[in-house]
């Protein structure tokens, strides 16, 4: 009968002993050599009569060990589960040391591995403090929102000549004297002023020659630089001239503020008047950035858990399994490299495990197959099928739900926005106002920040 014993050997890292004897194995490994020779093809013999003691010199050995490990794996697995271990990856063989399995030769074995095991996680929301940003809604974005929407539902023309300062200009252009060459667009009103004059009147096929640098300024000129190839940061190439043919002109003539523009904005909506109009829009802008703050709140919690929150990890343990779980194909330096990462992930993966069972929070089937759904609709832009016929749909949603790949990242991302939706809830937030060009440059720096810290952890 197979017997396990335990030993602590440093904190949260225990070495299991798994003794077996032969009859632990035997008797299946004898049973799966019998099944092998009934169903096995080898020349000279027919299908099933072939003998026993050719089976087990060609097959024996490999069927022997597989059993042998089995046998060991099903007892830790049984082991831990009884004994309701809350372990870190999957146990490892605690030395290197080879062990003899002969078929011709069956023992009792004894097999030594490591377990790491994981700490306690004791974590109150209500502990935590984050900000809750307000962005004040002014009738400066209402503006800027208006004028965007009128250029979305606009009317697009084709005048014959650039004679207004928003025409949208497309050329192809070269570098004079140099092979550099490309295709370009921009508004006329992007031409510095002193230079508007060379381009007023032409038509397409027209010809233009500029300096670039004088041509143009900041982020039009690098746009304009990158399109031929050339170094955006150069004052060299911001130097250089550039030859102009003119391939259409282009002209957005902007909707106008009245009851039509109001319904294509607003479809579901009677608005009758510019003011009711704003309104609308003012309601709009305040539910996007309340939304953008409740996600910047989700961010400052993750951080509070990830950042300050301090777990004991079994880390000479972890080292270990990194290099062994690499089958050869990672060294000790390679364990050491990679363990600040992994110890993040592994901490979070513990913290949000905890908090997410703290909580009750659950994903079902249903949200999982929402979630599919919407998956497909956003890369489809939010489009339905054809007359309304969604069955093509619900196809696309159960095969996805066949994806064990999809189902587990799904249900994780599933789970983690609820969580951080009820933790929300859970801690202290802290009103603080903002504005809009404030909250978006904060944005942008911790997406900056993020993005450096995913690249050096690479």
């Amino acid at each position: 009968m197979a017997t396990i014993t335990r030993e602590n050997i440093a904190p949260l890292n225990d070495k299991l002993i798994v003794k077996i004897s032969k009859e632990d194995y035997l008797p299946e490994f004898e049973k799966s050599l019998k099944q092998y020779a009934k169903t096995a093809n080898i020349q000279g013999f027919r299908k099933g009569m072939v003998p026993a003691g050719l089976i087990k010199k060609m097959y024996g050995p490999g069927i022997f060990n597989e059993q042998v490990i089995k046998t060991v794996d099903t007892e830790i697995n049984k082991y831990v589960q009884d004994n309701k271990l809350a372990i870190l990856a999957q146990p490892i063989p605690a030395d290197n040391t080879p062990i003899d399995l002969d078929v011709n030769d069956p023992q009792d074995y004894e097999f030594p591995f490591e377990i790491g095991l994981q700490p306690d996680v004791n974590i109150d929301p209500k502990s935590i403090t984050v900000k809750r940003y307000q962005v004040e809604i002014t009738d400066k974005m209402i503006d800027e929102e208006i004028d965007r929407l009128q250029s979305r539902f606009g009317e697009y023309t084709t005048p014959e000549t650039v004679d207004n300062a928003d025409n949208i200009i497309s050329a192809s252009i070269e570098v004079v004297g140099e092979e550099n060459k490309g295709d370009t667009a921009f508004n006329l009103k992007d031409v510095a002023k002193t230079q508007q004059k060379l381009f007023t009147g032409k038509k397409v096929g027209d010809e233009i020659t500029v300096q670039l640098g004088k041509a143009f300024k900041d982020d039009i000129l690098a746009r304009v630089l990158s399109d031929l190839k050339l170094d955006k940061d150069s004052k060299d190439d911001a130097k250089k001239e550039a030859k102009l043919t003119i391939t259409k002109i282009g002209l957005l003539n902007k909707a106008e503020l009245n009851e039509d523009f109001f319904k294509k904005v607003y479809a579901a909506k009677e608005i009758k008047t510019e003011a009711e109009f704003r309104d609308a829009l003012k309601d709009d802008l305040s539910a996007y950035f309340a939304q953008q703050a409740s996600a910047q709140i989700h961010d400052q919690i993750y951080h509070q858990l990830v950042d300050h929150t301090t777990l004991d990890f079994p880390e000479t343990f972890l080292k270990r399994w990194i290099v062994v779980s690499g089958e050869g194909k990672k060294t000790e330096e390679d364990a050491e490299k990679e363990y600040p990462a992994f110890a993040k992930q592994l901490q979070w993966a513990l913290i949000s495990s905890k908090l997410s069972s703290d909580n009750n929070v659950s994903v079902d089937v249903n949200e999982i197959k929402d979630f599919a759904r919407g998956q497909l609709l956003g890369y489809l832009g939010g489009q339905m099928g054809l007359n309304g016929d969604e069955s093509w749909l619900d196809d696309y949603t159960n095969r996805m739900l066949n994806d064990r790949k999809f189902v587990d990242d799904a249900h994780n991302q599933i789970r983690i926005t609820k969580l951080f939706s009820e933790l929300e809830k859970q801690v202290n937030a802290n009103d603080e106002s903002i504005s809009e060009e404030a909250f978006t440059k904060m944005l942008q720096e911790h997406s900056h920040e993020h993005q450096h810290e995913h690249e050096h952890a690479h």
